[in-house]
């Protein structure tokens, strides 16, 4: 089975819903264009519209995209491997990765041309590798949760790979949000986000970071 099989089948078993990433990206667009790479069904695309946001995405995955056009948003597929965003430079005022990068191989790649394409603005959002569930899950002999096949990732990212990344692409980073574990127990979760805020590469199970140019 190839990548674009792999999103495909992916898109045609399941929608997206509301999750981390897409409340913390939200809360760091109040205006602009937007360009979201690996769109998906189009959910964030569509939750910036009903905010007066106008964007653009591109996504892998066929199926996907055609979920996405099916809710009128302007969406097309797009092989993100070795190819050139199909945009002139500074076309947008906000690029959005959400769970991209690690599904590339050459990541820095695709960071670069969203930073070409971006007037100012770039959000990622990634899996963090190195988070205590999946170091437990290793010290006990289990593949973490984002290592397995199922997953399909192949570059797998915690905050100082992150950070490095920003750093070869000349992008500084501005803000980073996080989510942690047992956040819906009220007690625990102030712990576990005071402790993410102290040590985001232990108790965070992912990122959201903006970045500038």
């Amino acid at each position: 089975m190839d990548v674009k099989q792999f999103e495909n089948n992916r898109w045609q078993r399941e929608d997206q819903a509301i999750q981390f990433r897409h409340r913390a990206t939200l809360a760091m667009i109040d205006s602009g264009t937007v360009l979201d790479l690996g769109s998906g069904d189009g959910l964030l695309l569509d939750l910036l519209r009903k905010r007066g946001i106008t964007g653009k995405g591109l996504d892998l995955s066929e199926k996907g995209v055609s979920k996405a056009n099916f809710k009128g948003l302007d969406t097309k597929v797009f092989d993100f491997g070795s190819n050139k965003l199909p945009f002139p430079d500074n076309s947008f005022d906000t690029v959005v990765m959400l769970d991209i990068l690690e599904h590339l191989y050459d990541p820095q790649f695709l960071l670069r041309e969203a930073a070409r394409v971006s007037k100012k603005n770039i959000i990622v959002g990634v899996p963090n590798f190195s988070s205590l569930p999946a170091r437990l899950q290793t010290f006990i002999g289990r593949v973490p949760e984002n290592n397995q096949p199922k997953k399909g990732h192949v570059f797998w990212f915690n905050l100082p790979v992150l950070q490095k990344l920003f750093s070869h692409t000349e992008l500084s980073l501005i803000k980073l949000e996080s989510n942690t574990i047992f956040e819906s127990i009220p007690l625990i979760s102030f712990v576990t986000k005071l402790s993410a805020r102290a040590m985001p590469n232990l108790f965070s199970l992912s990122f959201v970071t903006l970045a500038r140019k």
